[in-house]
């Protein structure tokens, strides 16, 4: 079956198997995040991005082994499972440096700009972006078989970059985004926080409006 990446609270979620990894996509919670399982195909070692919500949705995802949890930043919508998750299964934690210590569960792995976090055999190449928080990450997947794969937390949606409140803020994630995301190829993929997919080229074209518009 075809991935999509459209998933609704409640709903099943969608799979994407690429050669060396494969993602599993699920909505859950009151603000409808996403959260997604990365395993290794060669190891079968496991990666959660995110245990955001409903811990029993996201550990019957899981099965029985997670070796690490990701959160992408220091919002409690991004780790309010966080805690059940890690107890249930003795997973590391990993987030941002700056980031981690507005997370109330204590982070094994502090992560910053161009370190790399590995899935098994998989590498994942953190980019550290300031504006939506301090301590912002992405994740990027350069799928040596096709296409970067890069997972953006609240840093960028189909439509726009993740909301902030200040211009300096903005600025900040502006650039941050052109210089360490939009270097990518058009056909990178993207995996956001919440709703729905997108691709880095189908979001190039909207550059200037956004910068244009502010926030």
């Amino acid at each position: 079956m075809t991935y999509h990446g459209a998933v609704k609270v409640g709903g099943s979620p969608d799979v994407r198997e690429l050669a060396h990894l494969i993602i599993t996509k699920v909505a859950v919670g009151p603000y409808e995040n996403n959260a997604y399982l990365l395993r290794c195909r060669a190891t079968d070692e496991q990666l959660l991005i995110d245990a955001a919500a409903e811990a029993p949705i996201l550990l019957e995802t899981v099965g029985e082994r997670l070796a690490t949890v990701v959160t992408t930043h220091q919002h409690h919508d991004h780790w309010a499972a966080l805690a059940e998750v890690v107890a249930a299964t003795g997973a590391r934690t990993a987030a941002g440096r700056i980031d981690a210590p507005g997370i109330p569960v204590p982070t094994d792995l502090l992560l910053d700009d161009g370190d790399v976090v590995r899935v098994g055999q998989v590498e994942l190449t953190v980019r550290h972006l300031v504006g939506h928080t301090p301590g912002a990450i992405v994740l990027i997947y350069d799928d040596p078989q096709g296409h970067p794969h890069v997972f953006t937390g609240d840093c960028l949606f189909p439509g726009g970059p993740g909301r902030t409140t200040q211009p300096e803020d903005f600025k900040s994630l502006m650039e941050g985004l052109e210089a360490k995301v939009f270097a990518l190829p058009d056909e990178a993929w993207i995996y956001p926080g919440h709703g729905n997919d997108t691709t880095l080229g189908a979001e190039r074209p909207q550059l200037q409006e956004w910068w244009a518009r502010g926030w």
